[in-house]
């Protein structure tokens, strides 16, 4: 299993919009195939920033979501709201206590 984060740091006019994209897209992306789970983040200060956390079951089943159509069409028009580009992560648990 793998876990991805990806760090979004948009216009401050621009926020609003995007959570509207990902209210209509979550239950979408969260039932994609491998898809365990997915969470949106705010950052305390500034509030412009969101991170999206989400669980995979292999790094196959996120590559096979990255490349389909509904993260295409969502990506299409998020990016235009970004006020710095995006950075993502994928990471695998070493340790839970």
């Amino acid at each position: 299993m793998i876990k991805r984060i990806v760090k979004l740091t948009f216009r401050e006019e621009s926020v609003a919009d995007f959570l509207d994209i990902f209210e209509t897209n979550q239950h979408r992306i969260r039932h994609a195939e491998g898809c365990l789970s997915l969470e949106l983040l705010r950052g305390v200060a500034p509030s412009n920033v969101l991170f999206t956390y989400s669980w995979w079951e292999s790094e196959e089943h996120l590559n096979a979501y990255r490349d389909s159509d509904l993260f295409k069409e969502t990506w299409r028009k998020v990016k235009l709201l970004f006020a710095d580009r995006p950075l993502a992560w994928s990471v695998e648990s070493l340790v839970k206590i």
